[in-house]
Parts: structure tokens; C-alpha cells; sequence
């Protein structure tokens, strides 16, 4: 990888590993489908703005629109929701060890959809990686129990991780097409916003949005760095070395969560969390050192 190629997994992997501590402020008297859907459409708003004044190319096909729509299903839309959903029942670090299982979706997908070969020092990896992540997060399976209520939620993790790794696959392969990312974006948060607040009404789901500064600030936040930025240099990186290995940044962001968490949380370190994140570096850096040497 170069060295712009390691700035552009930098930069999500700080961003993404604050926005699950960003997230719970959001979880309050609004709705989470109008939460992802307020998220998103402001998201896209921003970007659209910035391609036209910036000269951006903005026309674009029907069948280039369709593959747009299709990344904000997945990517930008339900995804997001069922995360967001997860978080009201599960703890952050449970959702988080779940959700790094999309490594694995996104190996088998990339070899399914885009003809990629599964290396064996990439599925390694994979294995290195998620059971770090488990052990980071050990403590917070002691009081867990597979009630009626976890079982659902644990399959919308499961249809959050399948969506998200279907998203990923499809901006490949819009890349590939020459679909730029920032536009693509710019679309794509658009219309999954516009998706998501339509599926509000139909559920019938209160449209409010919460006044207090946590949620606007957060909101905000989540807005310009873990949907604009955060999404522009992931899906950058995404094009360029693939889905199978851009993935590994969701592997390290529950690792800078969890920093964050000691400062904001009071999370104390054991053992098992060092061993924890020994493993998740020992992966990220087998399966970067792989990559520089293939390419």
C-alpha cells in the first residue's frame, strides 16, 4: 500500500471508532429510522452542494442512478438502521463484535460477485481480527442472554451485516465503472435518507428530531465526519485495494472505541483486552503487508 493509500484507512478507521460512542446520544426521544434518515439526506445535501460548486460532473445515466440506488439501500440505509436498532437492546461492544464479522461476508462476496481469489492470509487475518475483537469486548457477554428480544435483534445484525457487505461489493464494482465516489455519494446518501423517511411514515414512526445539544452535536458529527468524510475515503480505499481488504478498518475501529470509552466510559483494560487488540493489529498488519507485496 502507499503511503496515501494508509491515510485513507487512517482516517475512517479514527472516525468510525468515535461514532459508536457518538451514536448513543442518538438514541433518545427520536425515532432511529429519522435519526439515519435526518443523517443521511443532510449528508448528501452537503455533498451535492460541494460537486456542483467545486464543478463536479453531475450527470449521470439512469442505469449509473440505479447502481447508486442500490449502494444506498445497503450502504447508507437499512444498514445504518438496523446498527442503530441493535444499539437500543445491545451493548455498543456486543453490536461491535457482531458487526466485524462482515469481513467474512465481504472475502465471500468479493470472491462470488467480483471474481476475487480468497488468499489464505486474508482469511487468516480474518480470524485474527474477530477474535480480538471478541476478546476486547469478553466482559460484556457476561450478562448477556439470548432473551426472545435478543434473538431478533441479532438477526437485524445479521441483515445489517449482509446489506453492509452487499454495499461494499456494489461500490467496487460502480468504481469499476468509472462511477465517481464523491458523487456517488452524493446521490447515494440522498436517496437512502429519502428511503429511510419514507419508510418512517409508513411505520408510522413520531417525525421529531431531539433539541438537546448531545443529539445536534452528535448529529452533526456524524453527519460531516462518519458519513462525508469517513464514507469518501473508505470507499476511495474500497476501489482501490478491494472490498476483501478495506474491510479491516471495521476491525480496528472497535479497538479506538474502546480507547474512547476509558476516557468517556470509564472502560478498565484486562488482560484479555490487550490480547484483544494484539490480535487485531497482528491482522490488519498481516493482511496490509500482504497486499504491498501483490501489488
Amino acid at each position: 500500500m502507499t503511503t496515501r493509500q494508509y491515510i485513507l484507512f487512517l482516517i475512517p478507521t479514527l472516525i468510525w471508532g468515535s461514532t459508536w460512542y457518538a451514536i448513543k446520544f442518538q438514541l433518545g426521544s427520536t425515532d432511529p429510522l429519522v435519526s439515519v434518515s435526518f443523517r443521511f439526506i443532510l449528508a448528501g445535501i452537503l455533498l451535492i452542494v460541494f460537486s456542483i460548486v467545486t464543478g463536479k460532473k453531475m450527470k449521470f445515466s439512469p442505469r449509473e442512478h440505479f447502481f447508486m440506488a442500490l449502494l444506498v439501500f445497503s450502504l447508507f440505509g437499512i444498514n445504518y438502521w438496523f446498527v442503530y436498532k441493535a444499539e437500543t437492546i445491545l451493548t455498543s461492544g456486543i453490536v461491535a463484535v457482531i458487526f466485524s464479522l462482515i469481513i467474512f461476508f465481504n472475502i465471500a462476496f468479493n470472491a462470488i460477485f467480483l471474481k476475487g481469489k480468497i488468499k489464505p492470509e486474508v482469511t487468516i487475518a480474518a480470524f485474527l481480527g474477530v477474535g480480538g475483537t471478541f476478546l476486547l469486548f469478553k466482559n460484556e457477554f457476561k450478562n448477556f442472554s439470548l432473551t426472545s428480544e435478543d434473538i431478533i435483534v441479532l438477526f437485524f445484525c445479521l441483515g445489517g451485516l449482509v446489506t453492509a457487505s452487499l454495499g461494499n461489493i456494489i461500490s467496487a464494482y460502480s468504481q469499476k465503472k468509472k462511477i465517481p465516489v464523491i458523487q456517488a455519494n452524493a446521490f447515494g446518501m440522498t436517496y437512502g435518507g429519502i428511503m429511510m423517511f419514507i419508510a418512517a411514515l409508513i411505520l408510522n414512526k413520531p417525525i421529531a428530531i431531539e433539541t438537546s445539544s448531545g443529539y445536534l452535536i452528535s448529529l452533526l458529527y456524524l453527519v460531516i465526519f462518519g458519513s462525508i468524510i469517513a464514507f469518501s475515503c473508505y470507499l476511495k480505499l474500497l476501489g482501490e485495494i478491494g472490498p476483501d481488504r478495506a474491510i479491516y478498518i471495521a476491525l480496528l475501529t472497535p479497538a479506538i472505541a474502546m480507547v474512547i470509552s476509558t476516557f468517556f466510559e470509564g472502560y478498565r483494560w484486562d488482560i484479555y483486552a490487550f490480547l484483544g487488540i494484539i490480535l487485531l493489529f497482528s491482522g490488519n498488519i498481516l493482511a496490509l503487508k500482504m497486499k504491498k507485496q501483490t501489488t
